[in-house]
């Protein structure tokens, strides 16, 4: 088995992949994506960091390649649907690095505090301006930390050790999970009025993308002080300048940016704002850790079959997986609906196995369910292995149910579930060998195809008005590929689900609902 190493690994891991037995290591970072394309067919394993693009048709010319391994978290450079078409498993390593990232967000509070960069810059250039530099405790401070992960976690223990005031805003936890953690569950509003620093701890989404935007900064506190040590864009780059410009804010550090490297970037320019070059994983200790994670998992995928962090499969035997594979991503895209749907903390799921189905282990298909139940919400750092420890953590009943009989069908999946406002639920089944359908979306009935861009339409049962919908996704470009239609006859409404060419932007999706006999409109990325 051949392994190429195309970014910068720590020694540890390349050294445990030479030792392994039956492998042959290629340590060749800084390949260009042509000369990528042109050897990467050689290979049965890559790992990487974030450097190297692993795109569709790098992985199209992968004609042998097995597992892309990548030491660290985030997968934004890999093209995951089209490696899982291609068979190809993708791992992560997830653990390696939450200390690391933690401890950087406190050092980043502290030197944003006391001024240290600015005082550094000012003393080796000769001068002495204690004033002019005076810094704030952080004693008795609140700190308003948005999500409460693993990283959110450890930074609100540190910051408890220094006596901080730590609240937490999180809509996917149960407030009563948050406060076992000794740590006081807060609404976006709240967080924002109450908190003299404000850190982020979430994945980017389309939920998260520009969540502190300008009308979030005009409700934080005179001097509030925000730090993104997460990922780039989560906080809008241009209203932040304008809000340290203007004084309202009184600092910022940031060690993430929508574009990396930023470049000149006009946040550098004021004397408020301090910065590092996405340096949250990068300690020894991390990078040693992550290159031991990843190397040990190539290992045993390639030597023995054993799946570990894995984004895209489950962790099972590979006969088994051979058979469970096509319900795998069936639970896996029941889940994701779910999440799209829910619009609180979810605290119940119940998940019922009916037919020839429930013949099989069902926990790995449970598992496949809870973490398309939790990707939109936490995106790379829930994989098939962490999922239930996850979803046992933020509070959610999980209940697994079995009928040996399906009466429509040879086996069906019904997903039920219960949030903090309301309940949802949803079923499919798979024809053939892989043909993935979704039969429910509550007393929607269809027969859809679980993949792409969609909308979910709630409107009045009224003639004319499916023709304006079409006729408004029309005028912007977009085009349907598919239309599901149902009706409720007791509240007189249509239920539709959409599937378009490209993602459905903000504008268009405003402009639909403000439709004459238009309830609801929601995206539903499957």
């Amino acid at each position: 088995m051949k392994v190429l190493v195309s970014d910068q690994l720590s020694d540890i891991g390349v050294k445990l992949l030479n030792e392994a037995e039956g492998i042959e290591v290629d340590v060749n970072t800084g390949l260009s994506h042509d000369e990528l394309k042109e050897i990467i067919g050689d290979y049965d394993g890559l790992v990487i960091r974030s450097a190297t693009k692993v795109t569709e048709d790098i992985i199209k010319a992968a004609k042998k390649l097995k597992v892309i391994g990548r030491a660290g978290i985030g997968l934004d450079n890999v093209d995951i649907p089209a490696a899982s078409k291609q068979g190809i498993v993708v791992m992560n390593t997830p653990d390696g690095n939450t200390i690391t990232t933690a401890e950087h967000t406190i050092a980043m509070i502290m030197a944003l505090s006391r001024n240290i960069p600015q005082a550094t810059a000012s003393l080796k250039a000769g001068k002495w301006e204690k004033k002019k530099l005076k810094g704030r405790e952080v004693f008795n401070k609140t700190l308003g930390l948005i999500g409460v992960g693993h990283i959110g976690r450890i930074v609100a223990d540190r910051a408890k050790g220094m006596k901080m005031k730590v609240i937490v805003y999180d809509p996917y936890i149960k407030p009563e999970a948050i406060e076992k953690l000794g740590i006081r569950s807060v609404s976006f509003e709240d967080l924002l009025k109450e908190s003299d620093y404000i850190t982020v701890h979430t994945p980017k989404t389309d939920e998260t993308t520009n969540l502190i935007d300008r009308d979030a900064m005009s409700k934080m506190k005179q001097g509030a002080m925000i730090i993104n040590c997460a990922r780039g864009g989560i906080v809008n780059e241009d209203d932040l300048y304008e809000a340290l410009k203007s004084g309202h804010l009184g600092g910022a550090a940031f060690d993430v940016f929508t574009t990396e490297p930023p470049g000149q970037h006009k946040l550098m320019t004021l004397p408020n704002f301090i910065c590092t070059p996405h340096l949250g994983a990068s300690t020894k200790e991390a990078q040693d850790n992550v290159a031991k994670d990843v190397a040990n998992q190539i290992i045993l995928y390639l030597l023995h079959g054993t799946v570990k962090n894995a984004v895209n499969v489950p962790s099972i035997s590979s006969e088994l997986m051979n058979l469970l594979r096509p319900w795998a991503v069936l639970t896996e895209k029941l889940g994701r609906l779910q999440a799209q749907l829910s619009n609180s903390a979810i605290i119940e799921v119940i998940i019922d196995y009916a037919g020839s189905i429930t013949e099989q282990d069902v926990a790995p298909l449970t598992t496949s369910m809870l973490k398309g139940l939790m990707a939109p919400i936490l995106g790379d750092d829930v994989n098939f292995v962490n999922a239930p420890f996850i979803a046992a953590d933020r509070g959610i009943k999980v209940i697994e149910s079995k009928s040996q009989t399906s009466e429509d069908f040879s086996s069906l999946i019904t997903l039920k579930v219960k949030t903090l406002e309301d309940e949802n639920v949803v079923s499919g089944t798979v024809f053939g060998k892989d043909m993935h359908r979704i039969l429910s979306i509550n007393d929607f009935r269809l027969e859809a195809i679980p993949e792409g861009h969609n909308l979910l339409i709630y409107n009045e049962d009224i003639p004319g008005t499916i023709g304006k919908i079409g006729t408004t996704i029309g005028s912007h470009g977009i085009n349907i590929n598919r239309m599901q239609v149902g009706e409720e006859k007791e509240k007189g409404q249509n239920v539709i689900l959409l599937t378009t060419s490209t993602v459905v932007d903000d504008d268009t999706l405003k402009e639909l609902e403000k439709l004459d006999n238009i309830f609801s409109v929601r995206r539903i990325d499957l």
